[in-house]
């Protein structure tokens, strides 16, 4: 005779330290576990109380008095259904990332991680210590076992639980997303899987947090590390599965079909309109105002923004210089018209002339050159800050990737802001979100994706001018920055060895600018930042030192 067990995926979005606010959220999930969905248990993220990455919350004393509190009022609240969540557990040895299982208001089982992830983004190492036990609660007469995100990257872990027991693994996870980490995760629990002869449950945070974005994608597999069951990416809710569960105790998830993993622009583009919407709004910002050049990256920008926000909470605003022509101005109004939002012409050339009259004898005698162009950017910044304080609307800077890379950007001038929406996104990419976007609903005037691109602070002015064609630039960066590749290496994969080095210099020079830029959506293997933390007073790459 063949049983059943249902478990409830609540991928949901969390809070980093609203502990009271989040165990808030796991009652209300589990009560709709139990009463909508007739689950017998409901399985929360890693760190679900914290949130994820709590990082130094986890030094103050008073959070774990705050976790304490919150289990207890878990268990005083539900009952009717089992649940396993993340919490941090102090213990007296130290603190550990943990897991519980609840089972009539108490804790009948606690797991201990016991992969300390260090390294990219991650830092556990600095706050936890490391778990060497397998944890295995029955439930509905399942020997169900319990592994935390890491856990199921390398070996040991997950067959320890089976070893344990368990004939069916549970792995809680707070996984950021990067492009194509659905197809990673995949693979990973399929080796696990293979090494433990039991299904896996993969559970993961949705939501964003700072620079990094968590997309969900929670998924079930069987025993033979088939994907029967996907939950939407980047959407929160509670996703019942099914299992079957014969007389000899096997466990089947039943799922004839997944959900497919999405593409990369499709997958890229969710997770910078939730980073986006997570960072303005739990952050308290009425809205967001922009700089509307009538370019690429602030009509992708906007496009992000209308979407995360909604067009009643978003302000573009054009700033026209001498420079800027016309074109730039009609497509820019055309693009606001489009999406719905709130538009204006806010010309700066009356507050360029003060500057330059301003400043003319300490300029006599000197040539005009770039100073000049980064003053126009810093009217531009003043004004859009200006904005800002007066109606709460949190900045969003337009650069990309790309031009962070080189320097090819103004301090306090276009980097100035809250949130730098494009900060990891290739420039070639930029331009494949926007036809993306452009597929979904018209958005971004096609003449803005077709012309060359330009800052437009000097005559006739183009990106070309300064940089190399960002069909070169692109994949430079690629190997030079994501992938740690050498000048040596760079050049025998066959670009420019002139091209090669004035780029990595440029990287290396611009350090100091990046230190000073807003967060911004981490969307790639190794953003700045985090992922990238490289000394801004270095010698390492001048000549003779390699």
């Amino acid at each position: 005779m063949t049983a059943s067990l249902r478990i409830a995926l609540a991928q949901i979005d969390l809070l980093v330290g609203d502990i009271a606010g989040n165990a808030r959220r796991v009652i209300d999930a589990a009560c709709e576990a139990r009463d909508r969905h007739r689950a017998h248990l409901v399985v929360f993220p890693e760190l679900t109380l914290t949130g994820y990455p709590p990082e130094d919350l986890l030094l103050r004393p008073e959070l774990y008095l705050r976790v304490d509190e919150a289990l207890v009022l878990i268990g005083r609240e539900v009952a009717g259904i089992d649940l396993l969540l993340g919490y941090p557990a102090q213990e007296t040895d130290g603190v550990y990332n943990a897991a519980a299982f609840i089972q009539q208001g108490r804790i009948a089982g606690i797991y201990h991680k016991q992969n300390l992830p260090n390294y990219s983004v991650f830092d556990e190492m600095r706050y936890f210590r490391t778990g060497s036990e397998p944890c295995v609660v029955e439930v509905a007469g399942v020997p169900v076992g319990v592994t935390l995100c890491e856990d199921v990257w390398a070996p040991g872990p997950v067959g320890r639980t089976a070893a344990a027991g368990a004939r069916l693994v549970v792995n809680l996870n707070a996984s950021p997303f990067h492009l194509n980490k659905g197809r990673e995760r995949e693979v990973a629990v399929a080796a696990r899987v293979a090494e433990s002869g039991v299904p896996l449950v993969y559970l993961n945070l949705v939501g964003g947090q700072d620079e990094l974005v968590f997309d969900g994608d929670s998924f079930v597999t069987d025993a033979a590390g088939r994907v029967a069951v996907r939950a939407p990416a980047f959407r929160e809710g509670i996703f019942p599965v099914d299992f079957d569960v014969a007389g000899d105790g096997t466990v089947t998830p039943v799922g004839e079909s997944a959900l497919p993993i999405l593409s990369e622009e499709a997958s890229a583009y969710a997770a910078l309109v939730l980073g986006v919407r997570d960072y303005v709004t739990k952050n308290g910002f009425d809205g967001a105002v922009l700089g509307l050049s009538g370019g690429i990256d602030s009509a992708l920008t906007l496009a992000i923004a209308v979407d995360a926000l909604g067009a009643e909470k978003v302000e573009a605003v054009m700033m026209p210089s001498r420079y800027t022509a016309d074109m730039s101005v009609e497509d820019a109004r055309a693009q606001a018209e489009t999406m719905g939002n709130d538009f204006k012409v806010i010309p700066i050339g009356p507050m360029f002339d003060s500057f330059l009259a301003a400043l003319r004898e300490e300029f006599a005698g000197l040539p005009v050159d770039t100073t000049e162009e980064n003053i126009q950017a810093r009217c531009r910044g003043v004004l859009l800050m200006a904005i800002s304080n007066k109606r709460r609307k949190i900045v969003l800077t337009t650069g990309n990737k790309s031009e962070m890379a080189v320097g090819y950007a103004t301090l306090y001038g276009d980097m100035a802001g809250g949130f730098a929406v494009l900060k990891d996104v290739p420039k070639t990419l930029v331009y494949r979100l926007a036809e993306y976007r452009n597929g979904i609903a018209p958005a971004i005037p096609r003449r803005v994706i077709e012309r060359p691109p330009s800052a437009e602070l000097a005559p006739d002015q183009k990106d070309s001018d300064s940089l190399p064609p960002y069909s070169v630039l692109d994949p430079i960066l690629e190997l030079y920055v994501e992938q740690d590749r050498s000048i040596g290496e760079i050049i025998a994969a066959g670009f420019d060895e002139m091209t090669v080095r004035r780029v990595v210099r440029l990287v290396d020079l611009n350090e100091y600018k990046r230190r000073q830029a807003p967060p911004g959506v981490r969307i790639t293997r190794r953003a700045f930042g985090r992922d990238r933390r490289y000394p801004i007073t270095s010698g390492f790459g001048k000549p003779g030192r390699n």
